[in-house]
């Protein structure tokens, strides 16, 4: 888990090569989104409707919104302002 951190620290995309079972790790996926939000597309999906990490991804890179779970894009107030900010 440390050396996944570490590399999607650098690399948020590198979330793609993670194993699925990293995927649903929620400090490898914040590590991840915090460096590049649109990594959030490769997140689980569960942590796709967690509202802390989708706000983490959103506030790196608004384009991230599209891969956020459809209740949190569209009816989350902070999740939106997030976006917008």
């Amino acid at each position: 888990q440390k050396c996944v951190i570490a590399a999607v620290s650098q690399n948020g995309m590198a979330l793609s090569y993670a194993s699925s079972h990293l995927k649903e790790d929620r400090d490898v996926v914040i590590a991840a989104v915090c460096q590049n939000g649109v990594a959030l597309t490769y997140a689980d999906t569960e942590l796709k409707k967690d509202t802390e990490v989708v706000i983490a991804a959103v506030s790196q890179n608004r384009n991230a919104l599209q891969y956020a779970d459809e209740f949190l894009r569209l009816k989350n107030v902070h999740v939106i302002l997030a976006a917008v900010r």
